[in-house]
């Protein structure tokens, strides 16, 4: 059976050349959609620093250019929703609820609205969660309270709803996010 199938392919010499020929055609193929995909990061990049409510969205940890642009596209100035957490919920980053006898139960995540904005808070707050629970202010505290008590991804998900929260506001308010750290205690 082995040789029936050498013979359709040919020689191995002849299939080593063949695949060495594809593996170069693919390397190439790769090398120019990396160009392209970091041609657009630059334009990204651009339009964030060009946008005024872009530059202060960027000033949020975990929150960068492809984000900021995304946001800004998704929500202008986030005039349509009335509260901060209005935009957490509509992005799907707040857990559905089960109620029954006036007993309710939280399910996972909603997962309703912008899936691609979702996905963009999501990995935001997961490259800045090591940071911000370090940093010694309510956020930093909340979340080292909420690391011990639940699980990293449900941990995750809640700072994803409360960059979104901070976005809104930064949106609203007009100006740029600062973290403030808190006093020292004598």
């Amino acid at each position: 059976m082995a040789k029936s199938s050498v013979a359709v392919l040919g020689t191995e010499a002849q299939i080593g050349a063949r695949i060495r020929s594809l593996v170069v055609d693919i390397r190439e193929e790769w090398a120019n959609l990396d160009g392209r995909i970091e041609a657009l990061d630059r334009e990204f990049v651009a339009h964030a620093r060009a946008d005024e409510a872009a530059r202060r969205l960027v000033s949020i940890s975990g929150v960068g250019p492809m984000t900021a642009t995304a946001l800004r596209a998704a929500v202008d100035d986030g005039g349509a929703f009335a509260s901060a957490r209005d935009l957490p919920a509509w992005l799907g980053l707040v857990p559905r609820q089960h109620t029954t006898g006036g007993k309710p139960k939280l399910l996972g995540i909603s997962k309703r609205g912008n899936a691609y904005l979702r996905g963009l808070f999501f990995h935001g707050a997961r490259a800045a969660l090591a940071s911000l629970s370090k940093v010694e202010d309510a956020t930093g505290r909340w979340l080292r309270g909420l690391l011990a008590r639940a699980h990293y991804n449900v941990v995750v998900v809640a700072l994803a709803a409360k960059l979104a929260q901070i976005a809104w506001a930064t949106l609203r308010k007009g100006v740029s996010f600062e973290r403030r750290p808190e006093p020292a205690l004598a």
